[in-house]
């Protein structure tokens, strides 16, 4: 078989479950013949293939199958039926410290990793450096590893698999622990390995990640190939799946947006008293929030929903506005929100968008992270001193203040509504 070439024929795997899992010898000999497993298939007849070089997303809600499917690939497990061919060696990064031992240091875990991936000592010492250098550990690479924290544990994971050579490289939530900067560096790297002919196989919640990553992509669900073909369209797909949920758990693993698609925000920008889009005001500026919503299809006016957040995640404003009332015609309209004076005190923020029906319960799409902006004290352009200005101190602690955007929205074009009704009142 080709180097870097991935063949799944009608693969299946099945797991005993136990309601109680015996842990010493006498746990199992109490529970003999009482203790009855029940049988779930993590993989039900899975079929594709991967050629040298190319980039394959595996998407999917959890528990749907994709880290087992991993696991086949990586032959950590063995298929109950079928086949599971790959072609070449192995790179992997599934779980946090996989492959790693504790009380040995960084160091010694790249050469641990070097023998298991088959590689002689000498081979792993010339790209050693190399590699303390990329996770950015030369302070740490004499520790054990139990010492480091979870950003150090997968800086240097990924640093290891990406650079010892392998032919195929499989990723499972590669970019939920560690800093954007590192973020950037790992795809770096990965399209370097793409360019040099490397197979990856990339499992993430983010949309955005699979689509810059790979051209096609392979929807799970319980165990199954719901959908395989384009990237964007298998997406779609992924998202259609989550349209009747407001808060689902793969959130915490990286999923951004999602909704059914009968309508979606087009575009959301913030714009300063000019009409330019801006990232940075200063406490007490005017803002405008601009949203333009569009439906491939007419469509009864949906509901608008939006959440204002600080860093910490802390909700500071929400609300819900209908788009009847703001000039929707079937297939869309583009609304916005004038904010004379911004009640704000220095720090991020950022903005979360919805769109559902008129009774809130079909989420159309969702946009968790859909704008980020800084807020910087009135009395000058610079954070470096850490303190919020007093008037924005006090501003941001009545309850009262809170933004009631609902009240300032208008259709795209219509004059800003009286001073009364801005977000907060003296």
């Amino acid at each position: 078989m080709n180097a870097g070439a991935i063949k799944v024929e009608h693969a299946a795997r099945k797991f005993r479950v136990y309601p109680k899992e015996g842990r010493t010898l006498k746990d199992l000999v109490l529970a003999r013949g009482r203790a009855r497993g029940t049988d779930v298939w993590a993989l039900k007849d899975v079929s594709f293939q991967v050629e040298p070089g190319s980039a394959i997303g595996l998407i999917g809600r959890n528990g749907s199958g994709k880290t087992t499917l991993l696991r086949l690939l990586s032959d950590i497990v063995r298929p109950t039926s079928g086949r599971v061919e790959v072609g070449g060696r192995i790179g992997t990064l599934l779980e946090l410290g996989a492959g790693f031992h504790p009380d040995f240091t960084g160091r010694e875990n790249v050469f641990l990793n070097g023998s298991i991936l088959g590689l002689p000592r000498a081979k792993v010492r010339e790209h050693l450096d190399e590699i303390v250098a990329f996770a950015g550990l030369e302070r740490f690479i004499d520790l054990p590893v139990r010492t480091y924290s979870s950003g150090m544990y997968m800086r240097l994971g990924f640093a290891i698999a990406s650079h010892l050579e392998a032919d195929v490289l499989l990723l499972d939530e590669v970019f939920a622990v560690g800093d954007e900067a590192f973020q950037r560096k790992c795809f770096g790297k990965i399209f370097d390995f793409k360019q040099r002919g490397g197979t990856i196989v990339f499992v993430s919640h983010d949309a955005s990640a699979v689509e810059r990553l790979c051209q096609r992509a392979i929807l799970l669900r319980q165990g199954e190939v719901a959908f395989e073909g384009e990237t964007h369209d298998a997406i779609v797909e992924y998202h259609r799946q989550l349209a009747d949920e407001r808060n689902p758990e793969e959130r915490e693993a990286g999923l951004r947006e999602w909704g059914s698609g009968e309508a979606r925000i087009a575009s959301a920008r913030l714009l300063g008293p000019e009409g330019e889009e801006r990232q940075q005001f200063a406490a007490g500026d005017p803002l405008t929030l601009r949203i333009e919503i569009e439906a491939a299809q007419p469509l009864p006016p949906p509901r608008l929903s939006y959440e204002l957040r600080d860093e910490a995640g802390l909700l500071l404003a929400g609300g819900t506005a209908d788009t009847a009332e703001l000039g929707w015609e079937d297939t869309g309209c583009v609304v916005r929100f004038d904010v004379p004076e911004l009640p704000l005190a220095d720090g991020r923020f950022r903005f979360r968008l919805g769109l559902a029906d008129a009774s809130g319960e079909h989420l159309y799409h969702q946009l968790d992270d859909a704008l980020t902006f800084v807020v910087y004290p009135s009395g000058g352009g610079s954070r470096a001193s850490g303190r919020r200005s007093r008037s924005a101190q006090r501003r941001i602690r009545e309850a009262d203040e809170l933004p009631d955007l609902s009240r300032l929205a208008t259709p795209d074009g219509a004059r800003t509504r009286p001073p009364v009704q801005a977000l907060h009142r003296r």
